[in-house]
């Protein structure tokens, strides 16, 4: 049996439509249940930020996170499968009216991605001070709490609604199969029999 960790929300039940596409079956959490059994899969659902966790420490051996949680998580885990669901962008947001000063000696940011930020604005050899904040983000610049922002954007809608502009994209992002790497050796002919038919699937969609 392999165990899976899917993200509560609309990566897990896109994840498990496309189980059921592929293994043509049922695959549904009863209501506040956080466990769903199957013959052959357990899936748990839990906090997307807390995905990459449960696979590390093999409470799972297989997740669905998005690439960005991944990036900024940093485990040492594989990546084995886009299932493109879940498309964002990580992008820099600031005040319409305003705009990034290069030669500024420093910058603050507010966001809940410590890691990329630091790396991004690394890689422009400009100086960062971060703001951690675990929602609301768009709010900061509006009062003055930071110059910009970095979060995921699907539409742009919420930061237009706010009198906010994207003045940058850092990554594209998209839910991804990932996998413990002893499970992986332990499990190989298992995971990699589910990998093969789910991106059969998912090739056949394109």
């Amino acid at each position: 049996m392999l165990t899976i960790a899917l993200p509560k929300g609309r990566i897990a039940k896109d994840t498990l439509d496309i189980f059921e596409k592929t293994f043509n079956q049922k695959f549904e959490f009863e209501d506040r249940k956080l466990i769903l059994e199957s013959k052959d899969f357990k899936f748990l659902l839990v906090r997307n930020q807390d995905v990459p966790e449960y696979v590390l420490h093999q409470a799972a051996d297989l997740g669905v996170v998005g690439l960005d949680v991944l990036y900024e998580k940093e485990f040492d885990l594989m990546k084995l499968l886009d299932l493109k669901i879940g498309k964002c962008r990580v992008c820099v947001g600031m005040k319409n009216e305003d705009s990034l000063d290069p030669n500024s000696p420093t910058i603050t940011v507010a966001t809940k991605m410590v890691n990329i930020t630091k790396k991004h604005f690394s890689q422009k050899a400009m100086a960062v001070k971060i703001i951690k904040l675990y929602g609301s983000i768009e709010l900061a610049p509006l009062v003055g709490l930071s110059d910009a922002i970095v979060d995921l954007v699907e539409t742009g809608d919420t930061m237009r609604q706010n009198g906010l502009k994207v003045t940058e994209t850092i990554m594209h992002s998209s839910a991804h199969l990932i996998a413990n790497k002893n499970s992986f050796i332990e499990k190989k002919q298992d995971i990699l029999s589910l990998y093969q038919k789910i991106n059969d699937i998912i090739k056949n969609k394109d």
